[in-house]
């Protein structure tokens, strides 16, 4: 299956994020991929892409935990901004968090595709990756 155009990973555990990229990068996940240790830091680069839809990742991997804006905070600012972007994201939250609270939380936002539980494994990126191209797919159906 062909790479996804690009990917973004919002996580603060460097190690998480060496690991997950490196994995990637095995299984040409995607062409591109952002990395952002917090969530401002990823607002603060979309933001004013916006009206720039190509520059957008396609999907995003989004921790729950992080300093300055952790991943509900981006969430919330997010489903604010969703409806001037041009383009559909596919976001997967993805913790370490096993908490059913958490888990029922990312299920109440429409714009969270799944909650996946660190660490994650080829498999995981496999399904992101099928999910993404089914969905493309049923969008250009008339």
């Amino acid at each position: 299956m062909k790479p996804i155009p690009i990917s973004c990973i919002i996580d603060d555990d460097r190690i998480f994020v060496f690991g997950l990229s490196k994995l990637m990068e095995m299984n040409s996940f995607s062409n591109e991929l952002l990395v952002f240790l917090n969530g401002q830091e990823a607002l603060d680069y979309m933001l004013p892409l916006l009206d720039t839809p190509d520059k957008l990742p396609d999907v995003i991997l989004l921790d729950i935990n992080m300093p300055v804006l952790d991943g509900w905070q981006f969430m919330d600012e997010f489903v604010r901004v969703n409806p001037r972007i041009k383009k559909k994201i596919t976001i997967y939250m993805v913790s370490s968090s096993v908490s059913e609270l958490d888990i029922n939380k990312a299920k109440a936002y429409a714009e969270i595709s799944d909650y996946v539980v660190k660490p994650m494994r080829a498999d995981d990126l496999n399904k992101m990756r099928e999910k993404y191209y089914t969905d493309l797919e049923l969008a250009s159906r008339p």
